[in-house]
């Protein structure tokens, strides 16, 4: 019996120990899928990896746990998995049974499909909390009006600096949708429903230049009616419910949550898995989840709410821009 999990194992700690000699005792086999270099960056931001996919390969092949290490070069799994076609399937605990990636699949053709608890006190971020101190800010003595203008300064800055690649694969990913005359949906939870009115607003209507309208949808919380579908489906279902009215195969579904972790989103974005759609997360530095669910996504520097909406407003104005070039084109 196969059992399959994945993951970046970049930093291994006893927590990883555990969960890998679990889900070997519910098979005879355990198969590890591991992210690429390229897709633990994406996944994590700049910097990361510590250690390169061969090196923690070899790391995982070493324990008695593990049989196999199959290294994958996309932000999720779900490719791999219907190539091992595993009997178990199995994550961590901070990952529910219906945000797990392949679930699906694996329950369709009979397997199961396990999320294990987490052994307390252990994970990847406090160990490199710890050994890598926290930045400050230089200029935290000055007034209010001046640090936010430094810090916003310094995040767009490193945004020019290691962010363009991702801001170009995630407005290809646009392009792409429109070019098929498919939907975009834009979902925001709290305050970044804000931001999904605005950018779909951007979308829908006249940017710079006169165009035609884009098949955008923005699905935000602040309305009287998903109050009452709030009321009536349970809150964390309520942009699920719209992609299951609104989303086709095909469609985009961008997914904008400060933290990665809103469970609205990520219920809509599983929803729009399962209905063929492509996904653009939008996050900020601790937006792995999100990311990690993404065909693309963009993580901005910070953890500061107020500077991940700024960079994300700004990126979807290139993104409108980058519609309306290829749209100038085709006229």
């Amino acid at each position: 019996m196969i059992v399959f999990t994945n993951g970046c194992f970049d930093v291994l700690h006893r927590g990883h120990i555990d969960l890998l000699d679990r889900a070997r005792a519910m098979g005879t086999r355990l198969i590890v899928g591991l992210n690429s270099d390229e897709s633990v960056k994406r996944i994590k931001g700049n910097g990361r990896p510590y250690q390169t996919a061969e090196d923690r390969r070899a790391i995982l092949l070493g324990l008695r746990s593990v049989d196999e290490v199959l290294i994958f070069d996309e932000l999720t799994p779900e490719n791999l998995i219907h190539q091992v076609k595993p009997d178990v399937l199995v994550k961590g605990g901070d990952w529910t049974v219906d945000q797990i990636v392949g679930a699906d699949f694996v329950l369709k053709n009979g397997g199961q499909v396990y999320s294990l608890p987490l052994v307390n006190g252990y994970s990847s971020s406090s160990i490199i909390d710890k050994i890598v101190p926290a930045e400050t800010d230089a200029e935290e003595g000055d007034n209010l009006v001046t640090f936010s203008l430094n810090q916003h300064r310094r995040v767009f800055d490193e945004v020019v600096g290691s962010m363009i690649e991702s801001i170009t694969e995630c407005g290809e990913l646009i392009l792409e949708t429109v070019r098929n005359g498919k939907k975009i949906l834009v979902c925001g939870n709290g305050g970044s429903a804000a931001d999904a009115q605005h950018i779909a607003a951007e979308f829908v209507g006249r940017y710079e230049t006169e165009r035609r309208a884009l098949p955008a949808v923005a699905l935000t919380t602040d309305t009287s009616a998903l109050t009452a579908l709030a009321n009536d489906y349970n809150f964390d279902r309520v942009f699920a419910r719209q992609v299951e009215a609104l989303a086709n195969d095909g469609d985009l579904l961008i997914g904008i949550s400060t933290s990665g972790n809103s469970p609205n989103i990520i219920a809509a974005v599983m929803e729009a898995r399962n209905r063929g759609c492509r996904i653009l997360g939008m996050t900020g530095a601790k937006g792995k989840k999100l990311a990690s669910l993404s065909d693309a996504s963009l993580m901005v520097p910070s953890e500061r709410t107020a500077r991940i909406q700024e960079v994300h407003i700004t990126v979807a104005h290139i993104w409108c821009e980058m519609v309306d070039r290829l749209i100038a084109e085709e006229n």
